[in-house]
């Protein structure tokens, strides 16, 4: 706490421009605005997302983003929800990325086919959301009925319960939260602890980004339970038990990102 706080935290930021030509005064100016509402000097790491891979002008604007790392004006250069193929790209272009954020969890391990191991031989690590299926992977919904979709009251619950229900169902979600509770339960924490904790331990993740909904779920204490926690053999064996069962979404959906652009 404090102004020598300050100095340790890193705030990140997100562009997500509208596909078209990329200027260098087009991303000058949209990181100007960052800049400007950040009250920084320089951003710590700038996460970008182009939505349509059929313009290649995402090119254009990373080699502009690149000039401005070089410049100082960004210390780090990141995607969000880029597919392996086209992070290949970027590298071949002789981009410099840090890191791409991408949905990965237990229920949603495809980043495993061919981004992680894109991401060791070219050290690029994985920031990762849905972590905890927008709150279904928690003690909450262990023993509960399959909701029904007025329950579903936010974007993050209908999604994630879409991707249960490709992953294998209800039933066999309630599978796994039983073997996350009996593994939670050895270590004195939360199903969605052991959830976090286990994608953290996976190779190429740097860190994982856990949702709060201010004055609603915060869940703090809770979260900071997972730097407590380390999963034995045993508790890998227990879960996947239960993985192995699933079906492939790698196969259904696509690589990272793809759930976006179909």
């Amino acid at each position: 706490r404090g102004t020598e706080s300050l100095s340790t935290m890193q705030a990140f930021t997100k562009w997500v421009p509208h596909p078209g030509p990329m200027t260098r005064g087009i991303v000058e100016q949209n990181m100007g605005i960052s800049l400007r509402r950040m009250g920084v000097e320089t951003l710590d790491l700038l996460q970008f997302h182009w939505w349509d891979y059929d313009d290649p002008a995402y090119l254009d604007a990373l080699t502009h983003m690149t000039r401005l790392c070089e410049e100082g004006r960004i210390k780090h250069l990141a995607l969000t929800n880029f597919d392996t193929a086209h992070v290949q790209t970027i590298t071949e272009h002789g981009i410099r990325i840090v890191s791409n954020q991408v949905q990965y969890s237990l229920i949603d391990l495809r980043p495993e086919v061919r981004m992680v191991p894109f991401c060791l031989e070219h050290q690029i690590t994985l920031l990762t959301y849905g972590t905890v299926c927008g709150g279904l992977l928690s003690d909450a919904y262990l023993g509960q009925p399959e909701p029904r979709s007025a329950a579903l009251n936010t974007a993050s619950l209908r999604k994630y319960k879409q991707m249960i229900d490709a992953w294998g169902g209800w039933a066999l979600f309630q599978e796994l939260l039983q073997a996350l509770r009996q593994i939670a339960d050895r270590h004195g924490v939360s199903i969605a602890n052991v959830a976090v904790r286990y994608i953290l331990d996976r190779p190429a993740v740097a860190g994982v980004i856990v949702g709060i909904r201010l004055g609603v779920a915060e869940h703090l204490a809770d979260n900071a339970r997972v730097f407590d926690c380390s999963l034995t053999p045993d508790d890998h064996e227990a879960i996947n038990a239960v993985l192995v069962k699933s079906r492939d979404l790698y196969h259904r959906i696509g690589d990272c990102g793809d759930e976006y652009r179909r």
